[in-house]
């Protein structure tokens, strides 16, 4: 058996765990650069608004309502995400974590020692609501699609509390009932269309399908096992991570700039900064990469024709996790790019190619003994940003210059509670906080 454990409309709740003022109101969280909608609480769902609504055109709404409005506290997000796996990397022999807010559980045997399911899956719902302060739903079936169906229907009820174990032939056949086949997890856009042409609405009525009629429509081998996940057979299996964080297959750093960039400096700063914090997500996760990436993008609604988004791919000669080397190499992509007198919006780096740090294939005009040290004095820069601060110890080039604003507005950005030693809360014996 497994279960997908999905933290509710999770940038707002993490909000809410340190505002219980906004309990009941409608509240959002913003995206890069205080753009658009990426997180609605049920009450801004209520009123019609859309994810990816650009938030000027919500904020009346939201006025008009006494709503509220917050830039991404991605410092707090990513903190929140950490306690709710951790939570359940102790409670769950084998934890997947699929997305920040979302982890798969291997529960297989676990009747044995913790009884019924359901009410097993409804003690890590009140686990993590006492500990973190998130509310979850659960839900709980023989294969990870059904797992994350039965967590789609338990969303859109209230019968069931959040919690949703298809322990039956009976209930999974009325889950199955519930969801239209476009929804089911690892249905695409076009292939729901193919599935809509061929009469096919429901969940319920794909399960039924013959393995060889989802080969032919559905994409071979993938297709079928998604048809006989439906149909109780498991066909994929756990990932677990042992830190009970995700391993990501690439690694991105993008942002949206607070003013359009024209000068290359600038630019390049951002781009070295970006390739920076990519590096240490890489290293975070013991990992090097192969294939970097540097893109810039201008204002889609501006008078500059198109291509609007312009990229340049380096295949490095060797996979590496070293900031200084990705910085050289993403100057060199910069370069093939930029172009006078444009006005760029956006700029991103991308890590692709991973492997194993340590395994990779070594550079044969490099000596071991220098790459040995490098990855020490990586480990020490890390080690003393996690120490002091993120940013504490750097390198020159990804600096803001004078003047320079590529950072972002961040303008409705509640405190970092959890992770910056200046905005944790402080509390007087009296009970008040400062």
């Amino acid at each position: 058996m497994f279960a997908l454990v999905d933290c509710n409309n999770f940038y707002v709740s993490c909000e809410r765990a340190f505002q219980p003022r906004l309990e009941g109101k409608p509240v959002v969280v913003l995206s890069n650069n205080d753009g658009c909608i990426v997180s609605r609480s049920a009450e801004a769902k209520a009123l019609g608004i859309r994810m990816g609504t650009p938030y000027f055109q919500a904020r009346p709404v939201l006025d008009q309502h006494q709503g509220y409005a917050f830039s991404s506290n991605y410092a707090l997000y990513g903190d929140m995400s950490r306690r709710v796996m951790g939570y359940l990397a102790e409670v769950a022999p084998e934890v997947e974590v699929y997305s920040v807010d979302e982890a798969f559980l291997n529960l297989t045997g676990m009747e044995q020692w913790q009884g019924d399911l359901e009410a097993y899956g409804r003690r890590i719902q009140a686990g993590i609501r006492q500990y973190v302060h998130l509310p979850t739903c659960v839900g709980i079936a023989s294969t990870k699609t059904l797992a994350k169906l039965a967590n789609h229907v338990v969303k859109k009820s209230t019968a069931h509390h959040g919690v949703l174990c298809l322990d039956s032939p009976e209930q999974c056949r009325w889950a199955l009932e519930q969801v239209a086949a476009a929804d089911v997890w690892g249905i695409g856009r076009q292939q729901a269309a193919r599935l809509q042409a061929h009469g096919i609405t429901t969940a319920a009525e794909l399960a039924e399908v013959s393995e060889a009629w989802a080969r032919r429509h559905l994409g071979g081998v993938v297709g079928a096992r998604l048809v006989r996940e439906l149909q109780g057979q498991a066909c994929l299996e756990l990932t677990p991570s042992d830190d009970a964080l995700p391993q990501r297959h690439s690694i991105a750093h993008t942002r949206s700039f607070g003013t359009p960039l024209t000068a290359y400096q600038p630019l390049l700063g951002a781009v070295a900064a970006f390739a920076t914090r990519a590096a240490e997500k890489l290293r975070r996760q013991n990992s090097a990469v192969n294939i970097l990436t540097v893109f810039l993008s201008k204002n889609r609604h501006g008078s500059a024709p198109a291509p609007h988004t312009t990229s340049a791919t380096l295949n490095l000669p060797a996979a590496t996790s070293d900031t200084a080397e990705l910085i050289r190499y993403a100057r060199t992509a910069l370069k093939r790019i930029w172009q006078p007198g444009s006005a760029y919006k956006k700029a991103g780096v991308v890590f692709a190619g991973l492997e194993t740090a340590g395994a990779q294939q070594l550079n044969l005009f490099e000596a071991s003994g220098q790459t040995a040290q490098r990855v020490r004095l990586m480990a020490e820069l890390d080690r003393l940003n996690a120490h002091y601060g993120a940013g504490t110890v750097g390198f020159a080039t990804a600096l803001p210059g004078k003047g320079e604003n590529w950072s972002g507005k961040k303008d409705l950005r509640t405190p970092a509670y959890t992770t910056c030693f200046k905005e944790l809360w402080c509390i007087h014996m009296d009970g008040g906080f400062l």
